[in-house]
C-alpha cells in the first residue's frame, strides 16, 4: 500500500543537516509516509546518514549529477509513490505532530497544495533564532511567508502537493533561485486550491552567520527579479520595499550635507524602525538577545535582498 506522504530532500554537502532533519522525522506521531533523499552531485555525501537511519525510516537514496534543488526535486517526486509529495530544505527540523497537522487541516479543507511557516528553536544559536525571527516577520520582507494572506506562496522549505499537481504542472522550472515561488505561481494559476496551515510549521535552521545570510537572502533578491521575467505580476510595490531601504542609506550623505532637516527625519524614520523591530522580536522571542541581533539580522536581510534585487533587475534594464 502507498503511503500518504513522500518526502523529498534534496541535499548538496550538508550531511549533518540531513541528519538532523531525518532524526526528527523519526519522531513523528504520524507514520504514514516514506522519504526520498536526493544527492544532488555532492562530494560531501550523506550516504552514511543514509545507512543510519534506513533501518528506521522506509528511507530510499539517490546520487545525481548536480543541477539545483528544483530539478533535484522533481526526480525526487519521479520516484515518490505517495498520494502527497511533501518537500523540506535540509535545513529544517519537523515538530513531532507536524503530519497530524497537515492530517487535520486537509481533512477539513481538501488543499491541492499547501505551505506551513517557519521559526526558530530556542535550541538555535542566537544569531540563528534572530534571522529565524527576521525572515518570517512581517516588518521586513518575510510577512507574507507565516501569514494567511490571500496571496500566500508556499515555499519549498515545508511544502506539499498532490500527486496530480506535479503530474499537470510538471514541477519546479527553474533549476534555484525563487524556484519554489515560480512554481507556486503556476499552481494557482492553473486553477489548483493553494493555502496556508499555520499549524504545520517548521523549525528553519538558516545560515550560521551572517555572512552566509547575506549571500543568502541576496540570492532571494535575485529570484524574485528572475520570477518577475517570467511572471511580470509577481512582482509588487512590497517586493521592491528593501530596494527603497538601501537606495535611502545609500543617499543618506547626501541628504543629511545638502538638506539637513530632511535628512535627520530619514534618520528618525531609520531608528524607530529598528527599534520596532527590536521591540517585536523581544516579544515575539522572549529575549533580549535575540532582540538585539534581530537589528544587524534585518539590515543585512533588507540590503542583501535588495542587492540581489537590483543587480538583476539592471542586467534586464
Amino acid at each position: 500500500m502507498n503511503p500518504t506522504y513522500s518526502v523529498i530532500i534534496p541535499v548538496y554537502n550538508r550531511p549533518q543537516e540531513v541528519d538532523e532533519l531525518l532524526e526528527s522525522l523519526t519522531r513523528q506521531t504520524r507514520k504514514d509516509f516514506d522519504v526520498i533523499l536526493v544527492e544532488d552531485g555532492s562530494t560531501v555525501t550523506s550516504e552514511k546518514v543514509y545507512e543510519k537511519y534506513s533501518s528506521v525510516l522506509p528511507l530510499s537514496y539517490f546520487f545525481k549529477p548536480n543541477s539545483g534543488p528544483g530539478p533535484s526535486r522533481n526526480f525526487g517526486f519521479e520516484k515518490a509513490s505517495g498520494n502527497y509529495l511533501v518537500v523540506f530544505d535540509s535545513d529544517c527540523l519537523l515538530p513531532p505532530s507536524y503530519f497530524e497537522a497537515v492530517d487535520k487541516a486537509l481533512a477539513q479543507d481538501p488543499l491541492d497544495a499547501w505551505g506551513g511557516p517557519d521559526r526558530g528553536s530556542e535550541h538555535f544559536t542566537v544569531t540563528q533564532r534572530a534571522m529565524a525571527y527576521t525572515m518570517s516577520s512581517a516588518l521586513t520582507t518575510g510577512g507574507i511567508r507565516g501569514s494567511s494572506a490571500k496571496g500566500f506562496q508556499p515555499r519549498s522549505f515545508n511544502m506539499g502537493v498532490r500527486k496530480e499537481v506535479f503530474q499537470k504542472t510538471r514541477g519546479f522550472h527553474f533549476d534555484r533561485f525563487a524556484e519554489d515561488i515560480e512554481w507556486s505561481i503556476r499552481i494557482k494559476k492553473a486553477g489548483f486550491r493553494v493555502g496556508l496551515i499555520p499549524e504545520a510549521f517548521v523549525y528553519h535552521k538558516r545560515r550560521t552567520d551572517f555572512d552566509q545570510f547575506f549571500k543568502q537572502v541576496s540570492n532571494f533578491g535575485k529570484g524574485r527579479a528572475l520570477v518577475g521575467r517570467v511572471h511580470p505580476d509577481a512582482v509588487r510595490i512590497t517586493h521592491w520595499f528593501p530596494a527603497f531601504f538601501l537606495l535611502g542609506l545609500l543617499a543618506f550623505p547626501i541628504v543629511i550635507v545638502l538638506f539637513r532637516p530632511l535628512g535627520l527625519t530619514i534618520l528618525l524614520a531609520y531608528c524607530l524602525y529598528f527599534a520596532a523591530i527590536a521591540v517585536d522580536a523581544g516579544i515575539k522571542t522572549n529575549s533580549v538577545a535575540v532582540a538585539l541581533i534581530s537589528v544587524p539580522s534585518a539590515f543585512i536581510q533588507l540590503t542583501g535582498y535588495a542587492s540581489g534585487f537590483l543587480k538583476e533587475k539592471l542586467k534586464s534594464a
